[in-house]
C-alpha cells in the first residue's frame, strides 16, 4: 500500500471520527435544551399556579391574619376588580385559622360599580363571620373610589402622610371643535335619539345634556356620601368640606373621622389582630394574562374609550 493510500484512508477515518463527534455533541445539546425548555415550562406552570390562587389557597388551618392586596385601578378587567377582590376576600373568611383579615389599600380609586360590589361584599361577609374582625390598612393613597370601599371596614388604619378621601365623582374627557374648525374638519354625527350622541367629544357642549350630566353625578355622589355615613358612621367629624371632593393627610383623616388610628399591616396584625403570621390570599393574574394586558388589545381599546367616550370615575 503506497504512502498516498494510507493518508487517503487515515483522511478518511479522520472525517468519520469528527462527523460521529460532531452528531454526538449536536444530539447532547438538543437533550440539554430541551431538558432546560421542560424545566423552564414546569416553572412557569408552578408560578401560574401560585400567583394566581395566592397562598391562601395552600396552608393548614394554622392561625394566622389573613391578607388581601387592593392595588391601582379599580376596574373590571385590571387586578383590583370586584370578581377578584371578593374572591380573595371570601377565601380568608372562609378558612378557620383567620384570626382577623386586612385589606390594604393603595389605590386612586376607580369604578363606582366595582367599588360598590366590593364593598357590598364586605359587609355580607362580616354579617356572615361576626367575629372574624375586617381592617383596611392604607399605604399611600386611598380615594375616592378606594375610599369607597374601606368605609366598609370595622376601622381604618394610615399613616400620617397617606392620601385619604376625595369623596366625590367626576366625568371627564375631551372636545375638540376648535381644533376641527382650524383643522377644516367637518364633524358628521347621524342619531337616532336626540341623545344618542350624549356629551359627543366632536360636537359643541348641549346644555340640557350637561345638566342631565350634573344629575348623573349628583346622584352617584349621594351613593358615595350615604355609604360613609353608613359605615363611619358617628365617628365623622361635622366638616362643611368632608364631601367635597378634597383629599386629606392621612393625620387630618384620623381627625375628621375618615380614618380610625396610624399602622402597617405588621403592626395590625400583630398588635390588634393578635395574629403575626400573615398568608397572603390575593388573587393576581398569571403571567400570560399580564403579558396580553400589556401588549394586547387591551391597551388599544382603553385608549379609544379613553379619547373617544366621557367616562365616570370616583377618583
Amino acid at each position: 500500500m503506497t504512502s498516498e493510500e494510507k493518508n487517503w484512508e487515515r483522511e478518511t477515518l479522520e472525517k468519520l471520527a469528527f462527523a460521529a463527534l460532531k452528531e454526538q455533541t449536536k444530539a447532547r445539546r438538543w437533550g440539554i435544551f430541551f431538558k432546560i425548555l421542560t424545566f423552564v415550562y414546569l416553572t412557569f406552570l408552578l408560578v401560574m399556579l401560585f400567583e394566581w390562587r395566592g397562598d391562601g389557597d395552600l396552608i393548614s388551618d394554622s392561625k394566622h391574619t389573613a391578607l388581601v392586596e387592593l392595588e391601582g385601578v379599580i376596574d373590571a378587567k385590571g387586578d383590583a376588580s370586584a370578581e377578584k377582590i371578593t374572591g380573595a376576600l371570601q377565601s380568608a373568611f372562609k378558612n378557620k385559622g383567620t384570626q382577623g383579615v386586612i385589606l390594604r389599600i393603595n389605590s386612586p380609586g376607580g369604578s363606582p360599580v366595582q367599588s360598590g360590589i366590593i364593598n357590598d361584599e364586605m359587609r355580607r361577609l362580616r354579617g356572615i363571620y361576626p367575629n372574624t374582625p375586617l381592617y383596611v390598612v392604607v399605604e399611600d393613597i386611598c380615594a375616592s373610589g378606594g375610599y369607597f370601599v374601606a368605609a366598609a371596614a370595622d376601622k381604618i388604619y394610615v399613616n400620617k402622610s397617606s392620601l385619604v378621601g376625595s369623596i366625590g365623582v367626576l366625568m371627564d374627557g375631551f372636545g375638540f371643535t376648535g381644533s376641527m374648525e382650524k383643522l377644516g374638519v367637518e364633524r358628521r354625527l347621524v342619531t337616532a335619539g336626540a341623545n344618542k350622541g350624549f356629551m359627543d367629544p366632536f360636537s359643541p357642549v348641549d346644555p340640557q345634556q350637561k345638566e342631565y350630566a350634573l344629575g348623573m353625578l349628583n346622584d352617584i355622589h349621594q351613593q358615595f356620601i350615604a355609604v360613609v355615613k353608613q359605615g363611619r358612621g358617628k365617628r365623622l367629624k361635622d366638616d362643611p368640606d368632608l364631601f367635597s371632593g378634597l383629599v386629606w393627610t392621612g393625620q387630618r383623616a384620623v381627625e375628621l373621622g375618615l380614618a380610625d388610628g396610624y399602622g402597617s399591616v405588621e403592626y395590625v396584625a400583630r398588635d390588634v389582630i393578635k395574629a403575626e403570621s400573615i398568608v397572603d390570599y390575593t388573587q393576581k393574574s398569571n403571567p400570560v394574562e399580564r403579558f396580553a394586558k400589556r401588549f394586547g388589545a387591551a391597551a388599544a381599546n382603553g385608549f379609544a374609550e379613553f379619547t373617544l367616550r366621557e367616562s365616570i370615575r370616583l377618583r
